[in-house]
């Protein structure tokens, strides 16, 4: 599937949005130079700004390279759709409020020569402190599975195998996805040259809103996948919380998982054929 040349085969670039007017063009200014041959497939969920129109002009002007799709959903279906939609034997997604170093792309692809899952490295650019903060890890057979899809390619073959990402997920789904690739047996390489740039929420209230989301995610993998919970080393997590910035993410976090632990009921995910029920006092 897709086209080759001697720089290897066509990878497609998928997209989700919803009301990234703000970032967009710079995102896909920063495509347009990567090493071809790619494509880039920009899926909008009903932006309520100018996102579908700057993606439509982008695909009136070199509809070879660009195409947009509007379709309803969470970003896991809007993936989904993207990737159907793609010609590529391998894809990649980056997100609405990112920016591709010019390497991003050639360096994606030497590293799907090698494994079936790629994540590079995401650099976050603001002035705001929290902007710093790091992420939690998590890890599965070795490998960290919490690459999110802001950086993130999948051989096609591979992300087809494994049913694409789960729609349920309100957020985690990439956490989702890359815990069935590793437990399939699939391999991840981590490329830090690979590198995309993510704009930092602007407003604190607006960073706190992604925390809790974040939290209600982590609850529904717990839901699907068994206690992963206790495999964050939490006591070694609160012990690091050195700033009230750390501190406000964890509690939103924590206000968002315990949000879905009471609102779940018959939503509640169920393990996936072969994966441990989540033992009684993960609730």
């Amino acid at each position: 599937m897709g086209s080759e040349t001697d720089r290897g085969p066509l990878i497609s670039v998928v997209i989700t949005v919803r009301n990234e007017e703000r970032h967009l063009g710079q995102l896909l200014e920063s495509l347009r130079g990567q090493e071809p041959p790619f494509e880039v497939v920009v899926v909008d969920s009903e932006s309520r700004d100018r996102s579908l129109a700057v993606a439509q002009g982008y695909a009136a002007r070199e509809p070879e390279r660009f195409r947009a799709i509007e379709h309803s959903g969470s970003r896991g279906i809007g993936r989904n759709v993207g990737v159907r939609a793609a010609r590529g034997a391998s894809v990649a997604f980056i997100d609405g409020d990112c920016f591709a170093d010019s390497n991003w792309l050639r360096r994606v692809r030497a590293g799907l020569a090698a494994a079936p899952v790629v994540a590079g490295r995401t650099v976050t650019v603001g002035k705001p402190r929290y902007g710093q903060l790091e992420r939690v890890e998590l890890f599965q057979s070795g490998y960290d599975v919490t690459y999110p899809t802001a950086n993130l390619a999948y051989h096609r073959a591979l992300f087809e195998q494994l049913g694409g990402f789960d729609p349920r997920f309100i957020t985690a789904e990439d956490i989702d996805l890359n815990l069935r690739a590793v437990r399939a047996g699939a391999s991840v390489q981590y490329l830090p040259d690979a590198i995309v740039y993510h704009h930092m929420r602007t407003t604190f209230v607006r960073f706190l809103y992604q925390a809790f989301w974040n939290g209600y995610g982590r609850k529904q993998l717990t839901e699907k996948h068994g206690s992963l919970w206790g495999r964050y080393r939490v006591r070694r997590l609160i012990s690091t919380q050195r700033s009230a910035i750390a501190w406000a993410r964890m509690t939103a976090a924590f206000a968002g998982y315990s949000f879905r632990v009471l609102t779940a009921g018959a939503r509640r995910l169920t393990p996936d054929p072969g994966e441990p029920d989540p033992p009684p006092g993960d609730a």
